[in-house]
C-alpha cells in the first residue's frame, strides 16, 4: 500500500479484511466545529474515528503533545487498530490533522499507514456512501512500541541554533512567520524561530484538496529556500501542521525530518527563547 491513496482504490479496498479505515478530523478552537458530531453525521463506510484531543500527554504545560506510547497504543487496540492493519487515514479539517494522525501512528509502531488523498471531501464529491453514527470494531492487540528519533524538543531546537545541524522549516502561514499577524493567544510573542525557512503547509495541496504532484512539492520546498539535502525539524504554532510539512517530505522521499512536538506554543511562550521577525 503506497503512503497516499486515491478514493478509487479505497473504495475497491472496502471490505478487505485487514483493511482499517480512520477520521482523524479535528479543528482549532476558532473553527467552531466538532469533529465527533461530523463524524456521526456523515462517514466513510466502516471508518472509525480517532479522538486527536485525547492522544495527548494531559500532563505537558503545551497542548497538542504527543501521548506516551503505552496510552497510544491502548487507544488503538480499543479502536480495532491492531497489529498487521492496514491502515487509511482521512479528515476534513481545514488544517489537515489526518498528517498528524500518521506521523503518531507511525513513530508508535504502525507498519502499513497511508492517508487518504482529498480526504471526505473528495469521496462526497464523487458521491460515493457516507454512513452515520459510530462503528464499533473489535479490539486487537497493538503491540506498544516507540521511536521518537525524529521528533525535537525545545532544548534540541535551541542546541540547533548553534550547530546549525538540521534546517527549520516552519508550516504556518506568511502573516504568523513574519510577525505580521499577530497570534491569537495573546501570550504568545510574534515571529519565527530564527534560521527557519517558511513554507505555509496549504500551499501544497491543489484546488480540490488533493495532494500536489511530487514534482510540485520538491519544487515548493526549494522555492522556500529549504536545503533537501539537510535534516529538517518542522514547526508551526502547535504541533499539527507541522506534519503536513513532514508527510509532503515523505512523499518526495525525505524522511530525515523531525517533528519540533511544543512549536510555537512553548518557543512563542517563553521569553528567554530567541526570535526573528520579518521573511527570512
Amino acid at each position: 500500500m503506497d503512503s497516499l491513496v486515491s478514493t478509487q482504490w479505497l473504495a475497491d479496498e472496502m471490505g478487505a479484511s485487514d483493511l482499517r479505515i480512520v477520521d482523524a478530523t479535528a479543528f482549532l478552537p476558532e473553527h467552531g466545529r466538532n469533529p465527533l458530531m461530523e463524524y456521526e453525521a456523515c462517514h466513510i463506510p466502516g471508518a472509525v474515528f480517532m479522538d486527536l484531543s485525547e492522544l495527548v500527554d494531559e500532563k505537558s504545560p503545551v497542548p497538542n503533545t504527543l501521548p506516551s506510547p503505552e496510552k497510544f497504543a491502548s487507544r488503538m487496540q480499543a479502536l480495532g487498530l491492531g497489529d498487521g492493519s492496514r491502515i487509511v487515514i482521512y479528515d476534513d479539517s481545514p488544517v489537515k490533522t489526518a498528517t498528524r494522525a500518521w506521523f503518531m501512528l507511525t513513530m508508535f509502531g504502525a507498519q502499513n499507514v497511508a492517508l487518504l488523498d482529498g480526504g471526505i471531501a473528495k469521496w462526497k464529491a464523487e458521491g460515493r456512501k457516507c454512513a452515520q453514527g459510530r462503528e464499533k470494531l473489535r479490539e486487537r492487540h497493538f503491540t506498544v512500541w516507540s521511536d521518537d528519533s525524529n521528533v525535537r524538543s525545545k532544548d534540541d531546537v535551541l542546541a540547533n541554533l548553534s550547530t546549525g545541524t538540521a534546517q527549520m522549516i516552519d508550516a504556518r502561514g506568511a502573516g504568523r512567520f513574519t510577525g505580521d499577524v499577530p497570534e491569537t493567544n495573546p501570550a504568545l510573542a510574534s515571529g519565527h524561530i530564527p534560521g527557519a525557512r517558511n513554507l505555509p503547509y496549504s500551499s501544497l495541496f491543489g484546488p480540490d484538496g488533493t495532494w500536489k504532484s511530487p514534482e510540485a512539492i520538491r519544487a515548493a520546498f526549494e522555492a522556500a529556500g529549504i536545503d533537501l539535502e539537510r535534516p529538517l525539524i518542522s514547526s508551526c504554532g502547535s504541533g499539527m501542521t507541522a506534519n503536513v510539512l513532514i508527510f509532503a517530505a515523505h512523499l518526495i522521499g525525505k524522511d530525515d525530518v523531525a517533528l519540533y512536538d511544543g512549536s510555537w506554543s512553548e518557543w512563542g511562550m517563553d521569553p528567554a527563547t530567541p526570535k526573528a521577525k520579518g521573511a527570512a
